[in-house]
């Protein structure tokens, strides 16, 4: 299963998400890779910490051979990096994304991404962190994904965010990649007494659209998290939002 986490909106939590159910799924004893399509590298600093420094093969590397046209060159694999979390791999992100974006996006290169995840036949599970933007690293995450999870923050800019959001993914159902299903939206920093997220939630269900059950609480411990590179299910797995996660992870692979 590949599953690409993506919101245009920044601050809603998708690296977060995207580590923390890949952590869930590695422990679990599923082989399980996560690709950092973000410049910023957040979700390969959560994973990997202080050892992202020095990594000397990231996604830019692997963007940087494909627009290169190596004669011979090195497999996608040779991107990929472990982390200290068993069954648990990434392929770490790069600043440099930034700066090789218009040149791939000239270039048409936008299922280089998709041709690569087919060839990895060693993991379980493909979970696919995203930049907060409909660029060419996004479009190449929804054209290789099985699945889109849509992480929400309670909040009125969010929501208006959605519509343009849902527009874009059946662009690409439509143009690229029909197989491409919205697994639902992750309600996040969610806060069960007050009244605005309770409101937007039903709302957004009145609406039709794909509202997941399982809701991811605001706590002050996912930044510990953050801070310690240490998915919540090993910082502190008895913890309510690693209990969060966990049905999460549960629902989606029920």
């Amino acid at each position: 299963m590949r599953r690409v986490v993506f919101n245009q909106k920044g601050g809603v939590g998708k690296s977060t998400i995207a580590c923390n159910l890949a952590a869930i799924g590695a422990a679990r004893g599923r082989r399980t890779l996560l690709v950092d399509l973000d410049p910023q590298a957040n979700a390969s600093r959560y994973l990997l910490g202080p050892a992202l420094d020095q990594q000397k093969k990231t996604l830019a590397h692997f963007f940087d051979d494909i627009l290169a046209f190596k004669l011979f060159p090195d497999k996608p694999d040779a991107y990929i990096v472990s982390t200290p979390f068993p069954n648990l791999s990434v392929m770490p992100s790069d600043p440099r994304l930034e700066e090789l974006q218009i040149k791939l996006e000239s270039r048409y290169k936008m299922y280089k991404l998709r041709e690569a995840l087919d060839s990895f036949k060693a993991f379980d599970d493909i979970f696919i962190d995203t930049p907060p933007a409909m660029n060419f690293y996004t479009r190449s995450a929804l054209i290789a994904a099985d699945t889109c999870l849509i992480p929400f923050d309670c909040d009125d800019f969010s929501r208006r965010a959605l519509y343009t959001l849902m527009d874009n993914v059946r662009e690409i159902q439509a143009d690229h990649n029909r197989a491409l299903r919205v697994e639902g939206i992750v309600v996040n920093h969610y806060q069960a007494r007050a009244n605005l997220p309770l409101r937007l939630v039903e709302e957004l269900r009145q609406e039709g659209l794909p509202v997941l059950d399982a809701f991811l609480s605001a706590s002050i411990k996912i930044r510990e998290s953050h801070a310690q590179a240490r998915p919540m299910v090993y910082l502190d797995p008895k913890h309510k939002l690693s209990r969060e996660f966990e049905a999460l992870y549960n629902l989606l692979n029920r």
